[in-house]
């Protein structure tokens, strides 16, 4: 059998090809190991990323905003907590969508600003936008850019300003695929080296690789068993970084089923407060388990409860650690006992790819393109950007 003819998550390739799956399928599979590249290249840059970023840290007026649109700004509610924890500093996820449609309800003038861009393409309005309004409104301005397109323009319209740090990651990055996916975990391990949130080492970044390729090597009995049980309804929980984990696991089984199947997400804790009443007989509930001692126990105890409840048709849980009773319906990721919730986030969403796109295959839909009307596009269209002071004559018309 050549290279070619190798099966991709069991599938041959010419299926892949028909079922118009071979970019996702592949771009899911390939993330361990650019895991280990994205290491290595951010390793590389880090005396220009100091000699950028130690500057603006050292200022204890300096405001963070994490921002992108999408899959996109999930990545900057992942890193939000745990850089406030680390860094010291005011730390705010906000997305493109929100600054571009209230700036100045976001963007304080007075305060020092850095904007953290990310950006699948680096084309879409709302990147664009956010950038050209921080720098109109904010009296000082930097901006760090995390994108995996070359062609970009923010990357081009960044290129060579003092004030902008361009970190582009390798092509292989830049998914083709409708749904983000390498590019979701490569572009959050990135900024989590770049700002010091998991330990930036080798032999931690083959640690983290490991885990991915064991879930993608170990996942998909299970994967399949859940696809097989035809649930109408996906709920998946996380607590604290895991929070956007289980917003973007929520949008990547959306997307890729076409709206076919109901997904929805919350915090374990907020889940009690109404959004529980989603749970019948026809739904699956995900819960990613925290690897943090004190935030474990409130996963674990929603987690009893909604399996006394026996109300789900079946509630799994992931985890990095293997305390869970004999028999407990879970997952285990392996090798991560020790490991930051940031990190345990990469192998984490690798299942709930798996998840989504053996889902869309189920439904009938091509995961590469997945939207059967063509009103949702990998890169968003029919945005307008109004200037500010537009308002007025926007209005009247004129």
């Amino acid at each position: 059998m050549s290279v070619s003819e190798k099966p991709v998550l069991g599938i041959n390739e010419a299926t892949l090809i028909q079922r118009r799956a071979n970019h996702t399928a592949c771009e899911i599979v390939q993330q361990p190991d650019l895991w280990l590249d994205v290491q290595s290249l951010m390793n590389a840059q880090m005396d220009a990323i100091g000699r950028f970023l130690d500057p603006l840290l050292a200022r204890k007026d300096l405001r963070i905003i994490l921002t992108g649109a999408g899959t996109s700004s999930f990545i900057g509610q992942c890193l939000a907590g745990t850089m406030i924890n680390t860094l010291g500093r005011r730390v705010e996820a906000i997305s493109t969508t929100d600054l571009v449609a209230g700036p100045e309800l976001f963007f304080q003038p007075e305060v020092p600003t850095l904007l953290v861009s990310f950006a699948r393409s680096g084309s879409s309005p709302e990147s664009l936008a956010a950038v050209a309004l921080a720098n109109q409104l904010c009296n000082v301005v930097h901006h760090i850019v995390f994108t995996c397109n070359e062609q970009g323009e923010l990357l081009q319209n960044g290129a060579g300003k003092k004030n902008v740090l361009m970190l582009l990651l390798p092509e292989a990055t830049h998914d083709r695929g409708f749904a983000m996916t390498s590019s979701f975990t490569c572009m959050l391990y990135a900024a989590s080296l770049v700002f010091g949130l998991v330990d930036g080492s080798l032999k931690n970044a083959q640690i983290i690789s490991a885990a991915g390729q064991s879930a993608l090597d170990r996942a998909l009995p299970l994967v399949h068993a859940l696809v097989a049980q035809k649930f109408e309804r996906v709920v998946y929980l996380g607590s604290n970084e895991l929070a956007g984990l289980a917003e973007e696991a929520s949008l990547k089984l959306l997307e890729l089923t076409d709206g076919q199947v109901v997904a929805s997400f919350n915090t374990p804790l907020g889940f009690r407060h109404g959004p529980k009443t989603i749970v019948n007989d026809k739904t699956l509930v995900v819960l990613f388990l925290s690897n943090h001692p004190y935030t474990r126990q409130y996963d674990l105890d929603l987690l009893y409860e909604l399996r006394a409840d026996g109300r789900a048709a079946r509630v799994i849980a992931l985890s990095g650690q293997h305390d869970l009773p004999a028999g407990a319906d879970f997952f285990h990721l392996q090798g991560m006992e020790e490991a930051k919730n940031l990190a345990l986030i990469l192998p984490y969403v690798v299942f709930a790819q798996l998840f989504a796109f053996f889902q869309s295959l189920a439904c009938g839909m091509t995961p590469d393109s997945p939207n059967i009307s063509g009103t949702v596009n990998r890169v968003v269209q029919g945005v307008t950007i109004y200037p500010l002071g537009s308002e007025v004559a926007h209005v009247s018309g004129r």
